[in-house]
């Protein structure tokens, strides 16, 4: 592209934060917008007061600003089909977006048609069946033929919090009650229920235009609020990247075994798909199993995804909306880089929000530090999520890395802010 390309970025968290971090130091870039943004990406382009899911007035300010790209941080815009709603309007249709229409976000708005694409494409994932509350008595069939632990997953969007995994056969049929009786509303009422299989998670990211792809650093993300993976799973409370278990005979698999079949079964089922696929695997004894698609990158492994890409940003979203994803590289620092998750007091439960944020004059050295859950009253920042900040650093290796991440976090002040001790010590031993 010979003139610079105007972005508009949609979101307002810690992955949007890096995003728009990394974007900002592409020298393709005209101007960054970024909707809603918070105090940290306004350091990096113009917030602006726009909601990703009011599409009518996403697609005005695109066409009222000369936008050349809009890429989609959430999920929610893209399962209610933001990207339909541009090509079905003549006025936004030549403004190309990163973020698959609604029948490829599917992957991530329906348990249950992930699952059913997995079992057509032979993608290996855990053994499974559906359920409404119609089949309530053979889903206590299928929970009985099963070992536990049980997993049962509301199949709609819920927030990242419809998953359930409990020890025993009657706790699983009083979650499935509670599921059908609306526990997380329409998201809930069918359910998968799925065998659970014994292993180590791992995320693995991948941008595809639809007939090629590039993969991403992958990352591992701590999900329980407590130290020693205890307690109630949260958004995210840490993340690691590269992971030592992802070595490259494991990665040779996941690219055999799960990401080709996918950006095939794709292309085979006339499903357009331009933006990130993220894959949530299991490493069960050395095999790849898939866990679950995500139609975006994640939260909080964005924020150790990004620092570790050496390429533009922007020139690889430009070749994926231009479907030439093939003619630009990717490249990846072999650093390792770390977050920590600043969070408020009682998260994921209640929290307060509005504590001042007291932050250090200066950083330390390779550290970055991204806002999740911040705004600003009165020229005071101040917390407005229970994720508030996440503190990432670059490191020669992860004992470094994980070392700037928590000076990081130790300089940073607000009433009631608690953060895990123990992010990646699981693997320094590895």
């Amino acid at each position: 592209m010979k003139s610079k390309a105007n972005v508009l970025l949609l979101g307002s968290g810690g992955r949007e934060h890096a995003l728009a971090w990394k974007i900002s130091q592409s020298p393709l870039l005209g101007k960054l917008y970024i909707a809603p943004g918070n105090p940290g990406t306004a350091q990096h382009g113009q917030n602006v007061n726009l909601s990703p899911l009011d599409f009518e007035r996403v697609k005005m300010f695109c066409v009222d600003n000369d936008i050349h790209l809009v890429v989609v941080g959430p999920e929610e815009p893209l399962v209610k089909g933001l990207h339909d709603s541009f090509l079905s309007d003549e006025r936004a249709r030549h403004i190309p977006v990163i973020g698959p229409q609604q029948k490829g976000a599917m992957l991530e708005g329906s348990k249950d048609f992930a699952k059913a694409f997995m079992d057509r494409h032979n993608i290996p994932t855990a053994r499974y069946q559906s359920f409404t509350v119609e089949t309530f008595v053979k889903a206590k069939e299928f929970l009985s033929s099963l070992n536990p632990p049980y997993v049962l997953k509301a199949d709609g969007l819920a927030a990242g919090k419809g998953v359930v995994i409990v020890p025993t056969f009657e706790e699983a049929c009083q979650n499935l009650e509670e599921f059908f009786a609306g526990k997380f509303g329409e998201a809930s009422q069918k359910v998968v229920i799925e065998e659970y299989l014994q292993g180590i998670e791992l995320s693995v990211f991948v941008l595809t235009d639809g007939s090629t792809y590039r993969i991403l650093p992958e990352a591992k993300d701590y999900k329980r609020v407590g130290e020693g993976d205890t307690g109630p799973n949260t958004g995210g409370m840490g993340a690691v990247s590269p992971v030592p278990f992802a070595t490259s005979d494991f990665m040779k698999k996941v690219e055999e075994k799960i990401i080709k079949p996918t950006i095939d079964g794709l292309r085979v089922e006339a499903i357009p798909y331009k933006g990130f696929i993220f894959i949530g695997l299991m490493n069960v004894d050395g095999e790849p199993y898939v866990i679950e698609y995500n139609v975006r990158m994640g939260d909080p492994e964005t924020e150790v995804v990004m620092p570790r890409i050496s390429s533009d940003l922007l020139e690889l979203l430009l070749a994926c909306a231009q479907s030439r994803l093939s003619e630009v590289p990717i490249s990846f620092s072999p650093n390792t880089a770390t977050t920590v998750i600043a969070v408020s007091g009682g998260y994921p439960g209640t929290y307060e929000k509005g504590k001042v944020v007291g932050l250090p004059k200066t950083f330390p050295a390779d550290s970055i530090l991204f806002h999740a859950g911040t705004s600003l009253v009165q020229d005071k920042l101040v917390t407005s999520g229970g994720r508030v900040f996440a503190c990432s650093a670059v490191g020669s290796d992860l004992n470094d890395a994980l070392n700037k991440s928590y000076q990081l976090a130790n300089s940073i002040t607000f009433e009631g802010i608690y953060f895990r001790r123990d992010i990646g010590k699981d693997l320094s031993n590895r």
